[in-house]
Order: structure tokens, then C-alpha cells, then sequence
């Protein structure tokens, strides 16, 4: 832990101002299309793309380059890249890294948009897409063809949070010559370095927990040295960069980020003990507690958990009951999205390969920083409607 505060609070600028200096904590922010060249041998060079500078507004401006920098250490990879969103980076790397007669295998318990995007438009440019169950490990296997080129996970899957068995699958992919892609923003870098475990791209959804203010939107794929390359020059064919002050933004988020996410943790849990101690509630979805399936999965793969889980109920609700118990919460907002300092809940059915949750109704909740007799005071209320 006392390597990981040194790497997200070292970052500082020091420029001069005539002849003053000025030493500040954070970088600035630059607000710029065109940059200036100091003569026209540095125009030149950029010309023949030697310049070693930046050259206009779009080649990832100095809060980028801190934040992504940042965050590639903790990572513990080659390169890192900043994109407008967490969907955003997906579908980007997925473009990156595959082609028109490809196979990519995904798994099924991943964040919605990108199951959406990868059937509706990366199917377009003739990229073959199937699904494996939510918790595969070395069973990949039998979902691999000769033409896969590429696995994508989410470990905990959105929603339903199972784990897959990430050491084994990313064995076999890496034996057959197939990138493996991790979306891995439960954990977020701090309880879980994708890379470590052999997964070649983690994606981060810098909106959440590193950000950890609901106030910008930003995504992030660091990359093993391997794929860095083609990742790189993917980013600066399409002229991709990431806005200035929401990269400011999630590098101040960065350098609190071990504080709240450990009380995150801690509320999550407490408060998922008490739901199961409520008459109402079936089963609690959490992966740090004992009785989540793939358990044994995080206790080997992350070192912490997030505010993030999920619960059913004992009695499925009607939609009217349903509707009553949520509209009853006071401290718990309605939303999508998670990791902010603010409680929020959402529900839904979701079908999983295999999974006995099917038909069932998914209470999400994220819990936020308020106090926790707090949000119990306030599910006990709203729980005595069902």
C-alpha cells in the first residue's frame, strides 16, 4: 500500500512565469487546438513525425499524460490511454485489436453497451461474435475456433458480479496466440491488477471509483508490452485524445482513491450483512463474502472489494411492490453507473449462462459514503413495504 500512495502522489508541474518559478501539486490544464512551434526546424521534425514534443491539441495534453501515466504504474503495464468514457475505451481497444473474419469470444456477464456494440456494429465489419458462460475458466476452451483472436472479460460481471477463472483462460489464450482484454473496474487498479495475471489490456471506467464524484465521464486501456504498439498507433491514426479537465479530474480522484474505496468496502459489507439478516431478502451477491460462488476466485485474483453488489429478494416482487420499495429510499439516488459518493440503486432481470439468478429480480445497490445505520435506517423503511 505505501508503494501504491507513492505512485498516485508524486504527480506535480513546475514551469516558470517570466522569471519566477511556479511549483504547483497538480499539472495544469491546457485548453488548446493549435500548439506553437519555437522555429521552423522543430516544424520540420514534425513534418517527418521526429518531433519529440506535442504538436497540436489533440497529442494528448499535459493532464493526460499525468493521469495516464498514473495510472499505467499502477496498472503495472506499458502504455495506458485515456478515452471520453469506459465504453468508449472498450470499443476502441475491441477495434484495435480486431479485424474484418475474426472470432472473438466474450463473456456473458459483461457491462451491457458492450455486448450491444459488439453485436450491432463490430458484427457489421465481419467480426464473429459468441458468448461464454459468466464464470468459465479453462473450460474456454470449447468456445475457441481457429480464427479466434480475442477474449474480453469482466471479473466481477456487471450486475450479477461472477468471476472467471482469469489465470487459466488467459494460459490457454496466450498458448493460441489470442489477446485477452479485462474490464476490470470493480477492483479498480488497487484490489486488482489484471496484467499480473497474464491479461494483456485492462480496461478501467475512470467514471467510477477514480473519479469518485460522478461528475466526468472517462475510460482508460493499459496495455502489457506485448500489444502496446498497436494500441498506440490505433490512438494516433483516429486522433483520440481525452478532455483536459476530466483527466485533471481523475488524477486528483487517483490520489484519494485508496482512502474511499476502503470505506466503500467497509460499508458495503456491513450493509450486506444486515440485508441478510431482513426477513425479505433471498440471497446477497457480494464477492468478498463466503457464500458468493466464485469466492474462492477473488480471494486469489483481488486483495480488496468495492461498494458494489447486489441482493434478491425471498418473495419475488410484483412490479407495483417493486416500484414502491425503491420510490420509498431517500438516501439511495436512482441511477445508472457507481463508485461516486453517492448511494445509488438500480434493478433488473438478467439472464446468465447457468446462472440460478435467472428470472429473478437484481437489487444493485452502490453504496456511497454516507453513514451506514444511515442507508440500513433507510432500506428497513422502505423493505417494510414488501
Amino acid at each position: 500500500m505505501q508503494e501504491i500512495t507513492r505512485l498516485i502522489c508524486q504527480t506535480k508541474d513546475c514551469h516558470s512565469e517570466g522569471e519566477k518559478r511556479v511549483e504547483s501539486i497538480n499539472p495544469p490544464i491546457h485548453k488548446a487546438s493549435t500548439l506553437l512551434f519555437a522555429s521552423y526546424a522543430d516544424l520540420a521534425l514534425a513534418n517527418e513525425g521526429k518531433y519529440p514534443g506535442l504538436t497540436y491539441g489533440t497529442d494528448r495534453l499535459p493532464a493526460q499524460r499525468a493521469f495516464e501515466e498514473a495510472l499505467c504504474q499502477l496498472e503495472g503495464g506499458e502504455i495506458c490511454r485515456a478515452f471520453q468514457s469506459g465504453i468508449n475505451a472498450i470499443v476502441h481497444t475491441l477495434q484495435a485489436f480486431t479485424k474484418a473474419g475474426d472470432h472473438i469470444v466474450v463473456c456473458d456477464n459483461v457491462y451491457w453497451p458492450t455486448s450491444n456494440f459488439c453485436n450491432k456494429v463490430l458484427s457489421k465489419f465481419g467480426v464473429e461474435i459468441s458468448y461464454a458462460p459468466s464464470a468459465v475458466g479453462a473450460d474456454i476452451a470449447d468456445y475457441l475456433r481457429d480464427n479466434t483472436s480475442l477474449i474480453f472479460m469482466e471479473s466481477p460481471g456487471s450486475n450479477t458480479f461472477e468471476i472467471q477463472d482469469i489465470e487459466a483462460i488467459t494460459q490457454i489464450a496466450r498458448a493460441r496466440d489470442i489477446v485477452t482484454i479485462l474490464d476490470g473496474t470493480w477492483g479498480t487498479p488497487l484490489y486488482h491488477r489484471a496484467l499480473s495475471f497474464g491479461v494483456d489490456v485492462s480496461i478501467q471506467s475512470a467514471t467510477k471509483y477514480i473519479s469518485g464524484h460522478s461528475d466526468i465521464l472517462l475510460g482508460t486501456a493499459t496495455v502489457n508490452h506485448k500489444y502496446a504498439d498497436i494500441l498506440a498507433r490505433y490512438y494516433q491514426s483516429l486522433e483520440l485524445f481525452a478532455p483536459p479537465a476530466d483527466c485533471y479530474a481523475a488524477l486528483r480522484g487517483l490520489k484519494t482513491l485508496h482512502v474511499r474505496l476502503k470505506h466503500h468496502e467497509q460499508s458495503a459489507l456491513q450493509i450486506a450483512d444486515w440485508l441478510e439478516s431482513q426477513p425479505q431478502t433471498g440471497r446477497i451477491i457480494h464477492p468478498a463474502r463466503p457464500d458468493h460462488p466464485q469466492h474462492s476466485r477473488w480471494k486469489k485474483y483481488f486483495t480488496g472489494s468495492c461498494g458494489l453488489f447486489a441482493f434478491t429478494f425471498k418473495k419475488e416482487p410484483s412490479e407495483k411492490e417493486l416500484g414502491e420499495f425503491i420510490n420509498a429510499l431517500q438516501l439511495f439516488g436512482i441511477g445508472y453507473s457507481w463508485g461516486g459518493y453517492k448511494s445509488l440503486i438500480t434493478a433488473g432481470k438478467y439472464v446468465r449462462n447457468g446462472s440460478d439468478l435467472n428470472g429473478s429480480t437484481v437489487i444493485r445497490l452502490n453504496i456511497g459514503l454516507e453513514a451506514v445505520e444511515d442507508l440500513c435506517h433507510d432500506l428497513a423503511q422502505a423493505l417494510a413495504r414488501l
